[in-house]
């Protein structure tokens, strides 16, 4: 079960701000990624490959972190702190979806990379499973 997203913070989710998914590297030192996020209403996503850093660190180890700054006001922010459930089902139109929301293009592959990496990759939707929520002090 995962700790709700709290309402106010909800939007940097629903909007495409930018996160960072931090990861553990085999040796555990910490990986982090600047990634496309967004909400499915319980969990926070992110979309990557399994042949990614990212991707292969969560397959050995899925806790994850994800910090998401407003980028309208610094001081404001949302960590969550979670576990990666991994899934490739709907991942492809998972990464259409929010590459509409990110950029003027239709769909990522053929316009953001090439389509033919598409058949190289198997994409996965990192749905995480909330176990702590921070939010900034100021803005709770």
């Amino acid at each position: 079960m995962s700790l709700p997203i709290p309402q106010a913070h909800l939007d940097l989710l629903t909007r495409p701000v930018h996160g960072v998914l931090t990861t553990m590297m085999p040796d555990g030192q910490p990986q982090s990624s600047l990634v496309w996020c967004d909400c499915d209403g319980e969990c926070a996503r992110v979309n990557t490959t399994a042949e990614r850093q990212k991707g292969r660190n969560m397959i050995a180890n899925p806790r994850v972190t994800l910090l998401i700054v407003d980028p309208d006001d610094t001081a404001r922010y949302i960590e969550i702190r979670g576990t990666a459930q991994l899934i490739t089902d709907g991942a492809v139109a998972h990464l259409d979806e929010i590459t509409r929301a990110y950029t003027h293009h239709p769909q990522y592959y053929g316009y953001i990379y090439p389509r033919e990496q598409r058949e190289r990759e198997t994409r996965l939707i990192c749905r995480i499973q909330a176990t702590k929520i921070t939010l900034d002090a100021i803005h709770k």
